[in-house]
């Protein structure tokens, strides 16, 4: 059996918000929050456009949106990952530009599980 390699997803800051393995992203508490298209594109659990993963690894968008992405239908959900105890440290971030914003630290709403979020299913 392969063991699947898990990769940190680390904010500005340097803190790991999310993990990548692949096309699966998970945040800190194993929980799916979206998947990456092998074009690195991240799009959230309901098939909406994110951003993209950058080399750092982080994941950025365009603070002025040019044209709205289409929707993907996400892959089946998978299950609740279990995390390391410990993670790398962060490489050293540059800085952004100003025309990017980090998702995880200014938009992480956009990241959210299949139970939460603003456009979920109400319940009776």
């Amino acid at each position: 059996m392969t063991k699947v390699s898990l990769i940190p997803i680390y904010n500005t800051n340097g803190d790991a918000d999310a993990f990548l393995q692949y096309p699966y992203l998970f945040n800190r508490a194993g929980e799916w929050i979206g998947f990456v298209t092998p074009k690195r594109e991240v799009y959230s659990v309901l098939g909406e456009f994110v951003g993209a993963l950058t080399n750092d690894p982080r994941i950025v968008a365009k603070r002025a949106v040019d044209e709205a992405q289409p929707r993907l239908d996400p892959p089946p959900a998978p299950r609740r990952i279990q995390l390391p105890a410990s993670v790398p440290l962060a490489p050293l971030m540059p800085e952004l530009s100003h025309s990017l914003v980090d998702v995880l630290m200014e938009t992480p709403e956009k990241l959210h599980t299949l139970d939460s979020g603003e456009l979920r299913e109400d319940m009776d």
